[in-house]
């Protein structure tokens, strides 16, 4: 009697764990940004790309859009997830509002906060993401996500892929990460 006791014990720990750790990551979610800090994140993010990777100014000049999502949350314990929003820019000015959001299952523990930056270099890749509802990497299209060391410059004879992806932490571009399953959504603001 007392393992069963000490296993519904252990099992009643990890889901209030979890629930904490998921707390933490969707009270994000249910403090909707407003178009303004939005922006206001979105040329902070931007600024710091910018002045971090070299080439990055000129790199963002010839994309037909960049979609960047500033502050997204991640956290989980076994089952995870994340949620962030940002805003799609086009010829320097926004034109749409997003949230992105995904789940994840397996060795997770902890949370994080990161920036999104997608870059659409091809005209056809930027229209199929603007007419869908509910783009999803992987599914509906895939990114190839770019990872480069401290003080690297964008190589832009070497990068000829549709959408190409940026993923930023506190302390500068983050490794072995994966957009893949990730949903892009546009908002109403």
């Amino acid at each position: 009697m007392q393992g069963v006791k000490s296993c519904i014990a252990k099992t009643f720990l990890a889901v209030v764990c979890v629930i904490n750790i998921l707390g933490f990551v969707f009270v994000s979610a249910s403090y909707a940004k407003t178009a303004k800090e939005i922006d206001t994140n979105v040329d902070a993010s931007l600024e710091r790309f910018t002045k971090e990777v070299k080439g990055a100014d000129e790199f963002l000049k010839s994309a037909k859009g960049v979609l960047v999502l500033s502050g997204v949350v991640k956290g989980g314990i076994g089952i995870g997830g994340e949620y962030g929003e940002g805003a799609l820019r086009i010829d320097g000015k926004t034109v749409d509002y997003y949230s992105t959001s995904a789940a994840s299952i397996g060795f997770q523990l902890g949370g994080q906060k990161k920036d999104i930056i997608l870059v659409f270099m091809q005209e056809d890749a930027l229209k199929k993401f603007r007419e869908n509802s509910g783009w999803k990497v992987g599914v509906d299209g895939s990114v190839a996500l770019v990872t480069l060391g401290a003080g690297a410059s964008i190589d832009t004879t070497k990068i000829n892929e549709p959408i190409v992806g940026f993923v930023f932490g506190q302390k500068g571009l983050m490794y072995n990460l994966t957009l893949e399953g990730s949903k892009f959504s546009k908002l109403k603001k």
